[in-house]
């Protein structure tokens, strides 16, 4: 399970300080990594990606601990925006929540038209996914599905150049090819330069 928060922050030193308590996690039974970084399109947007074995481990977090690391960042930030996704695919292969070894984590939410998201989910394996997995530099990725038919796509990069590559290369032959605009109602995206103080 991937749990996405994305939020404005109005206390960037207090906000960096609570980040580092989440550290607290490593403990927690069905925890399995944490990290974030900064939007490079908005600076003071912060956005953190952390990782469950199961909703059922996540809940119990949640009742339990949660509101105690919490409390450390209270009034850094505003608008809070929490998604959860269960993990359908990995993106490469063998996906695991490290953050060490990329510099670049790109982001894209798409809400699907209902009829169309089996078509959707197939292009992403058939289409998407060896093109990712093809391209140098990215390093590892996934891709979760929440109900009403909403996607994330999570992709990690070890350079902004080797993203930009990619983008540039192939995402409007590959957008032609699995019919993206068909199947997409709304897509929304960043891009987020890790801050490795906040990998746990």
């Amino acid at each position: 399970m991937v749990k996405w928060i994305r939020c404005t922050v109005v206390d960037r030193r207090g906000f960096e300080r609570g980040q580092r308590k989440w550290a607290g996690l490593l403990g927690e039974p069905g925890f399995r990594g944490q990290g974030g970084g900064w939007s490079r399109g908005r600076p003071d947007v912060a956005h953190v990606f952390s990782f469950w074995e199961s909703r059922a481990f996540y809940d119990s977090f949640m009742a339990r601990s949660h509101d105690r690391l919490a409390s450390t960042q209270s009034g850094t930030f505003k608008d809070a925006r929490v998604r959860l996704f269960d993990h359908r695919f990995d993106v490469k292969t063998g996906f695991e929540p490290r953050f060490t070894d990329a510099d670049l984590l790109r982001v894209a939410l798409c809400r699907v038209h209902e009829e169309r998201s089996e078509h959707f989910v197939l292009m992403q394996e058939k289409v998407w996914n060896p093109a990712m997995a093809g391209s140098p530099g990215m390093v590892r990725g996934l891709f979760g599905e929440a109900p009403g038919n909403e996607f994330l796509v999570l992709s990690m990069w070890r350079s902004a150049a080797e993203h930009g590559k990619y983008r540039t290369e192939r995402v409007e032959r590959l957008a032609l090819r699995a019919q993206t605009e068909a199947d997409v109602a709304a897509l929304t995206g960043d891009i987020v330069e890790m801050e490795s103080a906040w990998t746990v």
